[in-house]
């Protein structure tokens, strides 16, 4: 028998421009490209995940995230936070 999908929730989504590090939103964006999702959705999901405390990857997702990182230059880490400085 096949399996019930799980009740969705009705949202609004909003048009936002957001400024980003260059090299951070070439990961997430191929982060999304692997995951077949919109950058946005992902980009949700992450935070949701944040606010309850919770690590939204492990794993594989995290070897991946570390290579993407590797391929795109990224050296920043959760060290970096608040602390970037536009040229």
């Amino acid at each position: 028998m096949p399996k019930k999908p799980k009740a969705g929730f009705t949202i609004e989504r909003v048009q936002t421009g957001v400024r980003i590090e260059k090299r951070i939103l070439k990961v997430l964006k191929a982060l999304a490209e692997l995951y077949e999702i919109s950058l946005g959705d992902l980009l949700e999901g992450v935070v949701l995940h944040a606010f309850e405390g919770k690590c939204p990857f492990e794993g594989a997702s995290l070897e991946r995230i570390s290579a993407l990182k590797k391929v795109y230059g990224l050296e920043l880490d959760a060290s970096a936070s608040h602390r970037l400085v536009e040229s």
